[in-house]
């Protein structure tokens, strides 16, 4: 009888790509990872896990790759942890006539204007937006909305592109950017302008048509929106709890998606929940982690039962209180040491303490996901005991950066104290 495989298209170098095949190996499964570059993601080789080099834009070359696998493998499941490989691996499973989402669903989510257009027109709440193809269309667009606005790509994930504008320089500033050659465009360079809503982040994770987990996101400073903690449970009254569990499910029956996994982000505006994005996948790290020590339920893993064709299950069998500290550094330079993760981690009440970086490395700040250089979670009972169990491990957590050498200055080194930011409010009563 041929060995059960779960084909993962691409992986996810913070961490979600290593929890999926560890899942489907708990679940008998064989993790096969297809990659235009599998080296890009360091656990493969460390583990000894089974990658193969394919051309992953090119559905075509999938088909093939997944045609060979089949004369050695009986291939269970398709999918991935990346959003920007959904839409392909969706395609995949309709052509092999495997579980997965609808395609069409998929790529209307993707696109962010046609997300918006769809929400808009079903009554859910979002921010005023137009889209813009040239600079003359950005200048209008914020002149219309009113300072300050977000311009963001079209199409992307990770928060890549992505900025508050509060003025019309900004603005032009950042329309260049985009337009000009530094951002990297998976498709026709269409820019978003949108309403800057204010108010408490919140971060909906969802399987089904069922709403599993809400969390609160806090940020680094702007002009970028660079997560810095995360705490599930949101504390929430029933009455917003319930509002807000409404509109999700109200972005999942717009948006046609229902099927798998699905995180919604929003804010907690002066006229309720204003709906920021849907992406049609599970959240990234460390999201997965903190709702299945909030909860009991291990999301990566239900997800690859839906996808295989197995019987899921999202009871939750506790409520505890689980947060992450993001850990970001303040500047440019190469890393000259990290320390204090053993003791981080020795601390009770922490689950995980990761960094992704090791000394001699170059640090390059870009104000999205990439900045994040590891993080620290912890899970307790308690809201408070849980934030103090964080708040003492971060602070064994430390660093140097020596700055990047400009020319007639001298090399300086510089220690920068780590960030602890404030928890994220809950919404105003």
């Amino acid at each position: 009888m041929a060995t059960r495989a779960l084909i993962l298209v691409e992986g996810d170098p913070t961490g979600t790509g290593l929890l999926y095949i560890q899942a489907a190996q708990r679940l008998g499964l064989h993790p096969i990872t297809l990659s235009s570059d599998p080296s890009q993601y360091g656990y493969l080789e460390m583990k000894g896990y089974e990658a193969i080099r394919v051309d992953t834009d090119d559905i075509d070359a999938l088909i093939h790759e997944c045609y060979d696998l089949g004369a050695t493998y009986d291939i269970a499941g398709i999918t991935s942890s990346l959003e920007a490989f959904y839409a392909t691996i969706s395609r995949l499973c309709r052509h092999f006539d495997l579980p997965g989402p609808n395609p069409t669903s998929i790529e209307r989510c993707c696109d962010k204007f046609v997300q918006r257009e769809l929400l808009k027109d079903a009554g859910v709440p979002v921010p005023a937006y137009r889209l813009a193809v040239n600079p003359t269309n950005v200048d209008r667009a914020a002149a219309e909305i009113g300072m300050p606005v977000v311009l963001k790509p079209a199409v992307g994930a990770g928060s890549r592109g992505v900025r508050l504008c509060r003025n019309a320089d900004e603005v032009a500033e950042h329309t260049t950017y985009l337009l000009n050659g530094k951002h990297e465009w998976r498709s026709l360079p269409r820019i978003l302008v949108e309403e800057f809503a204010q108010g408490p982040h919140y971060t909906i994770e969802t399987m089904g048509n069922e709403v599993v987990g809400i969390g609160t996101a806090d940020f680094g400073p702007p002009p970028h929106f660079v997560s810095r903690e995360y705490i599930y449970p949101a504390p929430l009254t029933d009455d917003e709890y319930k509002r807000i569990t409404d509109v999700s499910l109200s972005c999942l029956r717009a948006l046609s998606l229902g099927w798998g996994p699905t995180n919604i982000d929003l804010r907690w505006t002066k006229r309720g929940p204003v709906v920021i994005e849907v992406n049609p996948r599970l959240a990234g790290t460390p999201d997965p982690e903190l709702v299945r020590l909030a909860y009991g339920v291990d999301l990566v893993t239900e997800h690859i039962k839906l996808v295989t064709g197995e019987e899921w299950d999202l009871r939750k069998s506790h409520s505890h209180t689980a947060a992450a500290r993001i850990l970001v550094p303040d500047r440019d330079g190469t890393l000259d040491w990290i320390v204090g993760d053993s003791r981080a981690a020795a601390v009770s009440g922490v689950a995980e303490v990761k960094f992704y970086v090791e000394p001699k490395m170059p640090i390059v700040k870009n104000g999205d996901y990439r900045d994040k250089i590891g993080y620290v979670i912890a899970a307790s009972p308690s809201r408070a005991r849980t934030l103090a169990i964080l708040q003492r491990a971060v602070g064994f957590i430390d660093w140097s950066i020596t700055a990047f050498p400009s020319p007639g200055e001298h090399e300086q080194s510089l220690t920068p104290t780590l960030s602890a930011p404030v928890p994220a409010a809950p919404a105003k009563r």
